[in-house]
């Protein structure tokens, strides 16, 4: 199920949310491992409403994008805590394909997102 939350105006935020158990059932996995894998930074979750939720975007085709355990450690390493993380991958970039790097990532474009995201380090 898709939950609506209201987006920052001053904050790119992406269009659909997930919920935590959403999440689980959607990767056919228990909740435990959905924890493990925010825990490991595998998959990214911020507070909505006083909910624990994860941009749809991020679990496509019932799988976590492939490369975002890797652009989610870079943006660690460059210092962005997970609501930085998170406007970054949906702040709009004309550059990109589909318009930001989380819809780039999704796409053909990860090593571009790779290396813009280990960049921010420098």
């Amino acid at each position: 199920m898709t939950d609506s939350v209201p987006a920052d105006d001053n904050a790119a935020e992406p269009a659909g949310w997930l919920t935590l158990p959403d999440v689980a059932e959607r990767l056919d996995m228990p909740i435990s491992k959905v924890h493990q894998m925010i825990r490991d930074r595998e998959l990214i979750a911020v507070r909505r409403d006083g909910i624990r939720r994860v941009p749809e975007d991020l679990v496509a085709n019932r799988v976590v994008l492939k490369h975002l355990p890797g652009v989610l450690n870079l943006l660690a390493d460059a210092g962005y805590d997970d609501e930085e993380s998170l406007r970054w991958l949906f702040q709009p970039d004309a550059t990109l394909p589909g318009g930001t790097p989380a819809a780039a990532l999704a796409g053909d474009q990860a090593r571009e997102i790779k290396r813009r995201a280990q960049a921010l380090g420098f």
